[in-house]
């Protein structure tokens, strides 16, 4: 089971009433307490390269629904091509996520060592899609409960990324499924290809309040 962290010295402020901005709040550290906590009310940090560190809680939240999930047909053919694992390759997963040449990077080096620091407590988990002995793409998140936080993903081969989303699916589709959240932060043209969709941020937030209540899946416990 995962290890709980000291709480955070520092105090978000209630989501549910924030303005319509997507930003709730600035400042704050990436300690896993401060960063858990932030999870558990439905946000999540991004790093603003001039200024302090920004917490986020899109008003229209993206998530990939498990229960009754439907994969579309060129969906089914790139899982199929590729084998799922999780956690056999976290550093690997986290600085391919990250890597400065890919558009719109964000990851930096603070989040890295935060994220890090978290999966070996076991709250950050990779799932990975792979070839053979080949890492073809892969995702990471933070699984708190019934609640997978998506954070990023890549691929080196065609598809790669496609299959570990396909396959995290899979992983949280259990009899709790109708449940879980799935949160992927925003829905892109991409992930929409995928089956995310968007909902509003009270939506979002009650959902999260009753998927902390539910047990992790097998593959994260």
């Amino acid at each position: 089971m995962p290890l709980e962290p000291p709480a955070s010295v520092w105090d978000f402020p209630p989501v549910a009433v924030a303005g319509p901005s997507d930003v709730v709040a600035a400042g704050a550290d990436l300690e896993p307490g401060t960063v858990l906590a932030a999870y558990r009310r439905g946000l999540f940090p991004m790093p603003d390269s001039h200024g302090p560190l920004l917490w986020w809680s899109p008003v229209d939240r993206g998530v990939i629904e498990i229960d009754g999930y439907a994969p579309s047909r060129s969906l089914r053919r790139a899982r199929q091509r590729f084998e799922i694992r999780v956690n056999t390759a976290f550093d690997q997963v986290i600085r391919a996520c990250a890597d400065p040449s890919r558009p719109g990077s964000w990851i930096d080096a603070d989040i890295i060592a935060s994220y890090t620091r978290l999966h070996r407590m076991g709250w950050v988990h990779s799932v990975e899609a792979w070839d053979g002995d080949e890492l073809a793409g892969g995702l990471y998140g933070v699984a708190i409960g019934g609640l997978f936080a998506g954070e990023s993903m890549f691929h080196h081969k065609t598809d790669g990324s496609k299959a570990a989303v396909a396959g995290l699916v899979e992983l949280l589709d259990d009899k709790y499924a109708a449940d879980r959240v799935l949160d992927i932060q925003w829905v892109t043209d991409h992930l929409a290809t995928l089956g995310a969709v968007a909902i509003p941020r009270e939506q979002y937030i009650r959902r999260v309040e009753r998927a902390l209540t539910l047990p992790l899946p097998d593959a994260f416990s």
